[in-house]
């Protein structure tokens, strides 16, 4: 499904990302972890097209795109959940769903501009606050008003960066929750940035973990208490 060969991206002449290879298939729910400040949320823009690719590839569904602007990604069935949300603040919550719409491949439900009911039923909180401002909710409820945004598009892929992020502990069980639920219908796949060990464990299939900007480990859930494995998280 989504294939990342030796890329290499980052800001203006600083160079972030330098050889990065990873793969999700179909149905999986792939964790990328790592320290702060390591490369994680720089290859997650890299792959929705936020960021602009130096060298390498990036292919979806067998077509490359890595020259793709971002719109027409989310138009080719990828969904992205941003660090720190970035809802819209002055728009209600209703409008900010609506606007996740622009990037649904079914053309009849763009003009209709109907919201699925399978997206907001994985939050069901969400109907109620259809009123309020985007920017008048707590942490958690923004965090699951992106969320439901990016799963109106009815992506194939989404891409999650730090979910869990500032959020309290319900709301994180929430998300969990919404995450195994995603697996387990498996029409999405994932690509989740995640510090927590215990948040990975419990929704993961596949793990990779990066260091100053490029994969140093990738493997399954049995082996990521190595002690090999750990120097990569610990502080």
């Amino acid at each position: 499904m989504l294939s990342v060969e030796a890329l290499e991206a980052g800001y203006g002449e600083s160079m972030i990302l330098r050889d990065v290879s990873l793969k999700v298939e179909p149905g999986q729910v792939v964790c990328l972890m790592g320290r702060n400040g390591v490369g994680k949320s720089t290859l997650v823009k890299s792959i929705m097209g936020v960021i602009k690719t130096k060298r390498g590839q990036v292919k979806f569904n067998g077509s490359d795109i890595t020259r793709s602007p971002s719109g027409e990604r989310a138009r080719a069935g990828i969904g992205y959940v941003p660090q720190g949300r970035e809802v819209f603040g002055q728009l209600s919550v209703y409008e900010n769903l609506r606007i996740g719409l622009e990037a649904c491949r079914d053309k009849k439900r763009r003009k209709t501009r109907e919201i699925p009911s399978e997206a907001i039923a994985k939050f069901p909180v969400l109907p109620s606050m259809y009123g309020r401002r985007g920017g008048d909710l707590s942490g958690g409820q923004q965090q699951q008003l992106a969320f439901a945004r990016a799963l109106v598009s009815e992506p194939e892929l989404l891409l999650l960066d730090e979910p869990a992020e500032g959020i309290q502990p319900s709301i994180v069980q929430d998300i969990q929750d919404v995450i195994r639920s995603i697996r387990n219908e498996g029409r999405t796949s994932i690509l989740l940035v995640e510090q927590s060990l215990d948040f990975v464990r419990s929704v993961g299939d596949v793990f990779y973990i990066m260091e100053k900007g490029t994969i140093v480990w990738s493997g399954g859930k049995e082996r990521l208490d190595d002690p090999n494995v750990m120097r990569y998280l610990t502080i």
